[in-house]
């Protein structure tokens, strides 16, 4: 079930989240405890060259004895991490259900309700569509575009729709507060490209949406004729709401979005909707007085259709996004024809994950923190949180030292730069403060999808009782047991889950250029984001506010494009390439995330000593070395197109050799010459952070 009224995160701009992959990192090298550490040197291909594809001398075994499996659509390090992961919380899991401590009323009870209703599928395929029945009810009850405006927002949590949403978010001019925001709808097709792009495979795309709508809309009693004249219809329609969204670039940008309104102005922008009305029936109980409409264009387009009045189309559309948003919680044949499309079809997945772990992904994505608390007791060791903080320190200092020896930076901008740094938040391995979940009404009797809608209801309250309230910056946008971390702009913060500080990620035992190559790198991509086209509009304290000179900005936005051209002409497929604008963010956090953990690792050898080489590879090798075994990606080519048209990170790949290409460190640790194909001239390497 997904709240389709509310967006309550906002990745596209606000969390430059590192949704990357990271390998078990082992060599050769013995310890105490005969396990290996650091680099697998069987998983290199040394009759390859590192001057000539660095890449394959790194992982060319790996790439060739590695299978994708069936339930992936992409493998490697993340991969094996989030599997070993999910493991370790599916045993925790087990030994909570087995307990008998938990009472009904607990957050962790609520953790196995819904586990333990999604693996129910007696029950489920029993119930049918009868739990979805009431809501569908409700669509064909409609009379009136009040009638619609009552049924979306008294009932948001079951009922989807794809005109608006309504959401609390950090104020960009005052971060300190939260702000409602007026979004897009949401659609069925993962990007608005998918909608108007005129190439032969978007075409394609949109006819198979058409076949996926056809064949769900029977699921709830329609004919087949039927079912494809209005899926026809839903695309577009969706068609005509995507065409004035911003493009993928521009929603980048959240000036694009720092649209204040006036209630009063957004009543005028858009007169068919009784604004104060749908914020009172949401539960809004005090008065909102304005507003940020993130999408300007978009309300002029939502306006037209409102006063059209094609009340039958506005139910057809409606009546898909509820089912759609309810695909996963109902029987398992409407859930596996769900998967068919968004997972086979449009990523190349050959078949679905286990049911155990699907259900695991449902409460992380629900009530994560409650498992987190369980998690973190057993699974995440003091020792690594206290020396990921040191190399955060190390970090953070190396980058300073970075800004202020920038030749192309004037000392004003270096002040607020540095400030940026000094009033970083570190958050690491857990929360101090847990979400309460105590109000969230998942029950014993409930049904799969009644935990579902109880799931929205709460985070649809828990989200609209912030606005015009006081930012909680203790909170975390990731439950513990989340491979992977993120810098979030309006906090100033930076924050790594436990389970991203575990081997083989990072292994508190393993050398120092493996783990500065792995971890640091990961850290410094996330310090990164504080200045990367998009981080880089935030001041010190979340706001937007530009805290550039002229000429540096401008200076700095040269180098960039430079580093989103070469982006773009890499081809990832037969005339598919990256959009080097789109991944820049991403992009420039790979390269100066790369040289402040690369500095940071000279400053820690300076403290403590080199050490000699293992395996006979020095520290500096050993550290790019760990990088591109970070990065190593297989992944399927319906995959790879997905994620070039929507994902803000280039394919894995690219990231493992792009950003060695422009520094200097690692032409010097291979000694690649000009004539090398790693070789790229000094005067096109780019020379950011």
């Amino acid at each position: 079930m997904k709240t389709n009224i509310i967006r309550s995160t906002f990745g596209i701009a606000v969390l430059a989240v590192l949704a990357g992959a990271c390998e078990d990192k082992k060599d050769t090298m013995a310890e105490a405890d005969n396990e290996p550490r650091g680099i697998i040197l069987a998983n290199m291909d040394t009759t390859v060259s590192p001057k000539t594809d660095f890449y394959n001398y790194v992982n060319g075994n790996w790439m060739k004895n590695t299978e994708i499996p069936d339930d992936q659509v992409r493998w490697g390090g993340f991969g094996v991490l989030r599997k070993s992961t999910d493991a370790d919380v599916l045993e925790i899991l087990d030994k909570a259900m087995k307990s008998d401590k938990y009472a009904p009323e607990t957050d962790q009870a609520k953790a196995i309700m819904i586990f333990e209703s999604e693996l129910d599928t007696v029950a489920r395929n029993e119930a049918g569509i009868t739990p979805l029945q009431p809501a569908l009810d409700k669509i064909a009850g409609i009379k009136t575009l009040a009638d619609l405006q009552q049924v979306m927002t008294t009932n948001a949590a079951e009922i989807g729709q794809p005109f608006i949403g309504i959401a609390a978010f950090s104020n960009p001019s005052n971060s300190a507060m939260n702000s409602a925001y007026i979004t897009t709808g949401q659609l069925g097709l993962p990007d608005r490209d998918y909608y108007i792009k005129k190439d032969a495979k978007s075409v394609e795309i949109r006819q198979q949406y058409v076949d996926h709508i056809t064949r769900m809309l029977q699921f709830i009693g329609d004919s087949e004729a039927s079912a494809r004249k209005q899926a026809n219809d839903i695309l577009a329609f969706e068609t005509r709401l995507a065409t004035p969204q911003l493009d993928k670039v521009a929603m980048r940008d959240f000036r694009n979005f720092n649209n204040p309104r006036s209630m009063d102005d957004l009543q005028k922008m858009v007169p068919a909707f009784q604004w104060k009305q749908a914020f009172k029936d949401l539960g809004v109980t005090k008065k909102v007085d304005t507003v940020l409409v993130m999408q300007l264009d978009y309300m002029k387009t939502l306006q037209n259709i409102f006063a059209e009045g094609n009340i039958e189309l506005w139910k057809t559309a409606m009546r898909w996004a509820t089912l759609n948003s309810a695909a996963g919680s109902l029987s398992t044949e409407i859930e596996k024809a769900n998967w068919d499309f968004y997972s086979k079809t449009l990523n190349g997945a050959k078949k679905q994950k286990p049911a155990d772990e699907r259900a695991l992904a449902t409460v992380n994505g629900s009530v994560g923190e409650a498992l987190g608390k369980l998690y973190v007791d057993e699974m995440f060791p003091p020792e690594a949180k206290a020396k990921a903080e040191k190399m955060i320190d190390n970090i953070i200092a190396a980058y300073k030292e970075r800004i202020n020896a920038l030749d192309w930076m004037s000392d004003s901008t270096k002040v607020k730069a540095n400030e940026k740094l000094d009033k970083f938040t570190v958050k690491i391995g857990y929360p101090d403060k847990w979400k309460d979940y105590s109000s969230m009404d998942v029950k014993p009797g409930n049904t799969y999808y009644d935990n579902m809608v109880a799931v929205a209801e709460w985070q649809l309250k828990d989200n609209l009782r912030r606005i015009d309230e006081p930012v909680d910056r203790t909170e975390w946008g990731m439950s513990p047991q989340t491979v992977n971390a993120y810098f979030n702009p309006f906090n100033n913060e930076i924050v790594f889950p436990a389970a991203i500080l575990q081997p083989p990620f990072y292994d508190y035992k393993a050398d120092e250029a493996v783990n500065y190559g792995g971890i640091g790198a990961v850290i410094g991509h996330e310090i990164s984001h504080a200045f990367d086209d998009s981080g880089s509009r935030f001041d010190a304290n979340g706001n937007l506010v530009n805290w550039w000179t002229e000429s540096d900005l401008e200076n700095f936005t040269a180098r960039g494009d430079k580093l989103a051209e070469q982006y773009s002409n890499i081809e990832v497929l037969d005339s598919v390439y990256i959009n080097g604008k789109f991944t820049l963010g991403e992009n420039i956090g790979d390269l100066g995330g790369l040289l402040g953990a690369y500095d940071g690792l000279m400053r820690f050898y300076k403290e403590n000593g080199r050490p000699e080489p293992i395996d006979g590879f020095t520290p500096e090798q050993r550290f790019f070395m760990s990088w591109a075994t970070v990065w190593r990606t297989k992944q399927r080519d319906e995959y790879t197109r997905t994620q070039v048209q929507t994902d803000p990170h280039s394919p894995g790949m690219y990231r493992a050799t792009q950003p060695l290409l422009n520094i200097d460190a690692f032409y010097e640790a291979f000694d690649i010459k000009e004539g090398d194909a790693m070789y790229l001239a000094p005067e096109e390497r780019v020379k950011i952070w």
